[in-house]
């Protein structure tokens, strides 16, 4: 079964200063960073979800595969059904989710997310009981997924309707989960 990665990176990173897609990270941007995650881990494709300054992503990463979101400034719930949605035409039976301001998520997390993967699977990285991404979502959640979608939320609502379905599979020993809100978080 083909298991696909879905990046989204379309926010323009207010409380950054600047969208994440274009902070530089060890010599890469975030953006072809987390794509590189992907790539790591044996996923067979993958779509970076953009929008504030899509064009500039564009230039700076012309290798991805990217899907524009029109209404990336309604939150990450669009970004996550346009990334969906560019997904179902092609043959994957599953999507791992990764977020482009967690550069700590590493190929072998991704791995054992993508262990799991089945049209009917839900999975979520787990950090000392935390959960967290990477999240993968079976083919068969995705339009669920992206009815239940909402503002910044993204999947939260249609995971914890689902929690009895949801393996949360630890990873906290080869990631971890630190979000990139602000530039000191950075340092």
């Amino acid at each position: 079964m083909e298991i696909a990665g879905l990046v989204l990176a379309a926010g323009a990173g207010r409380r950054y200063g600047m969208p994440k897609a274009l902070v530089p990270w060890h010599g890469r941007l975030l953006v072809q960073r987390t794509a590189d995650v992907a790539a790591e881990a044996g996923l067979a494709r993958t779509v970076v979800v953009v929008g504030a300054q899509a064009e500039h992503v564009r230039a700076a990463a012309p290798e991805l595969t990217l899907v524009e979101n029109p209404a990336w400034d309604t939150g990450m719930a669009s970004s996550l059904r346009a990334g969906l949605a560019a997904l179902g035409a092609t043959a994957a039976g599953a999507a791992v989710v990764l977020l482009v301001d967690m550069p700590g998520v590493t190929p072998a997390a991704v791995r054992r997310i993508a262990a799991y993967a089945a049209p009917s699977a839900l999975a979520m990285g787990g950090y000392a009981g935390r959960r967290s991404h990477p999240v993968l979502l079976g083919r068969d959640h995705w339009d669920g997924v992206a009815r239940s979608a909402s503002g910044d939320r993204g999947a939260r609502d249609y995971l914890r309707a689902h929690a009895g379905e949801v393996r949360v599979v630890p990873v906290g020993d080869v990631a971890d989960d630190t979000d990139l809100d602000v530039p000191a978080a950075h340092a």
